[in-house]
């Protein structure tokens, strides 16, 4: 089965499923007390459906249905992030983490058109929807009734077990005469898009799903022991003719009629903000069904990262998820879900579309950065400064569509603005670096921001160290678009000047920074943040090999700087990249110093291509 790379169903949290396991009845929850929500959740038992909105039940029947017996209860997971495997138990472990009780559940035979019928009659009931091998999960949920779809086997089952049969394909006929429940008409599904469908369910009458081409079932469904007592069991025989119901009136004769309004969309969610996430790992319609049952919105996670598209991103922004349970291992570890769905769920969109410095999953475009360096108001650091700032984010976009033509990615304009400027004299902090102050930067930050440029901070720190600077600077790197440069030929020791040597900074004042960086980020839920290191030399950056580039806050960059003769800089490109850490790489053409400039397409035919371009 796939599925198809678009995100969210469109559904809010204010019109979350409402199960109606139950009907209009008083909601009675199990005395035994494994049927009881786990210590340390919080159980919500569904509202009266009388309480919000009509009856689900049309006057079809003088006795009582499936729906009319008792209510299943939700819980709520204790953790923001809940991260099961996709496999085969997916759908027991959605319902031992969601329902606390159900007194009926749905059991459908591993087939097509049997667990398309089943999804329907689960979402439609409010009830999980489970192998036929989940006795235990049956009995935690104090099971009374039985659905089965298809050809199931039932002789394991306890004798008091009501067990209510339907055909696999059923028509909305026959699923009312066997739950009670209203049903929509036939929607046929194409192999491959079940998935889809069952996602698809929601707060209306639920379509009966079956596959393309598939023969109708709309026989009168059968029921099991134990009989039932028209004097004290609330129950009736599915295989009563419906006929006493006025064809009319009846939608359920008339697939096309429209049904009275349904009572799931007036009342309020469940389980406020419970939300479903898929990622790579193809999920099974049962498990997606549960979910639906439980009234949860299911969102795309591209990648296994909710922030990965604008479109994911703006689906978990609408849902406003508070618990987030995950289909699919590759979404873990749960603590880095969560913080990854809290970000998504600002809504806030990066330069380039989405919330990732670099996105790389098949399917959605990723990105490369083209910038202008220098510092604002300073021709002489860079083509940066020589022009004002709205002429210097029309000449980055402009640089930026050099390049948009010759690459199927997603190709961002930037800028990278000298913030600390190296400097020949001490200044009166003594540390030969002169700070630039926030006030000059913002009118450009804040320019490049607006038009969708992303905007990279560099240090050139002299004596100090890059974390002190880097701090001087929250306020802006708290900007969801910008970002962090170190560059440490500018970084001395306390007996050295600028231009007389090389300066080098140790790794651990890096991994310093970055910790501080990917902390600061991860505080205000911001989209992930773009770290550039500027090396030339290997010296430059002693112990690289310890570069912490674990951070799911940033994406590292080593910025390959250098000037002069194309053969020397390739050298160094090759050099640097040699028994490097897992990092992008970015590449600087320097105007007026290379000799020559290489081409737009000449930078393009690198190996690798550059992630990030700058022009000084």
């Amino acid at each position: 089965m796939r599925r198809r790379s678009s995100v969210g169903l469109g559904v809010t949290l204010g019109l979350v499923v409402v199960l109606v396991v139950g009907g209009v009845v008083a909601l009675q929850v199990p005395d035994d007390p494994a049927a009881a929500p786990a210590p340390g959740s919080t159980a919500t038992p569904v509202p009266s459906g009388s309480a919000t909105g009509p009856s689900p039940l049309p006057p079809a029947s003088p006795t009582p249905t499936v729906a009319s017996v008792e209510r299943a209860v939700l819980r709520t997971p204790t953790g923001a992030a809940t991260v099961l495997p996709a496999g085969t138990d997916a759908a027991v472990r959605v319902s031992a983490t969601v329902f606390g009780t159900s007194p009926v559940v749905v059991v459908a035979q591993d087939d097509e058109a049997a667990l398309l019928t089943g999804a329907t009659v689960a979402v439609g009931l409010g009830a999980p929807l489970l192998p036929v091998d989940a006795a235990d999960e049956m009995a935690r949920l104090g099971a009374r009734t039985v659905v089965t779809v298809g050809d199931v086997e039932t002789a394991g089952l306890p004798d008091e077990v009501r067990v209510v049969a339907v055909a696999a394909g059923a028509g909305p006929e026959a699923l009312h005469r066997a739950t009670g429940v209203i049903f929509g008409a036939r929607e046929e599904v194409a192999e491959g898009d079940e998935a889809d469908a069952v996602r698809a369910l929601g707060a209306r009458p639920v379509p009966c799903l079956v596959p393309s081409g598939g023969v109708a079932a709309d026989g009168p469904a059968s029921t099991t022991s134990p009989p039932a007592d028209p004097t004290t069991d609330p129950t009736t025989d599915p295989t009563a003719d419906s006929t006493t119901t006025d064809p009319a009136t009846d939608p359920t004769t008339d697939p096309t009629a429209e049904a009275p309004p349904s009572p799931l969309a007036a009342q309020p969610a469940l389980v406020p903000g419970l939300v479903g996430v898929v990622g790579d790992e193809e999920p099974s319609p049962t498990a997606l069904a549960t979910m639906r049952a439980a009234g949860m919105p299911v969102l795309d996670a591209p990648g296994d990262d909710p922030r990965t598209t604008t479109g994911s991103v703006r689906a978990f922004a609408q849902a406003e998820p508070q618990h987030v349970v995950a289909l699919g291992s590759g979404l873990g570890p749960a603590d880095r879900l969560a913080q990854r769905v809290a970000t998504a769920a600002t809504g806030v969109v990066a330069p380039g579309g989405g919330q990732l410095v670099f996105p790389d999953v098949p399917g959605v475009p990723g990105k490369r950065y083209v910038a202008l360096y220098g510092t604002p108001g300073t021709a002489s650091l860079g083509l940066l400064g020589e022009q004002g700032v709205t002429a210097s984010v029309d000449r980055a976009r402009q640089y930026a569509r050099n390049y948009a033509s010759r690459t199927g990615d997603t190709v961002v304009p930037a800028v990278e603005i000298i913030a600390t400027v190296a400097s020949a004299s001490a200044g009166e902090d003594r540390d030969y670096s002169r700070e630039r102050p926030v006030a000059e930067l913002r009118p450009l930050v804040e320019a490049a921001g607006e038009a969708g440029l992303s905007v990279v901070l560099d240090l050139q720190p002299g004596r100090t160290d890059f974390l002190t600077q880097a701090q001087q600077y929250t306020e802006l790197l708290e900007l969801p678009h910008v970002g962090l440069a170190l560059d440490p030929e500018w970084r001395l020791e306390q007996d050295e000047v600028h231009l007389e040597q090389i300066g080098s900074v140790d790794v651990d004042e890096v991994n310093e920074v970055g910790d501080w960086l990917a902390d600061l980020t991860a505080t205000h839920h911001l989209p992930q943040k773009m770290f550039v290191l500027h090396q030339f030399s290997l010296k430059m950056i002693t112990d690289r090999d310890r570069l912490d580039t674990s951070h799911d806050e940033l994406a590292t960059v080593i910025h390959v700087d250098g000037q002069g003769t194309q053969p020397a800089k390739r050298d160094t490109w090759r050099a640097l990249r040699a028994g490097a850490p897992d990092v992008h790489w970015g590449w600087k053409n320097f105007v007026d110093e290379d000799r020559p400039m290489l081409t737009v397409e000449q930078t393009m035919r690198l190996e690798p291509v550059p992630d990030l371009v700058t022009y000084q």
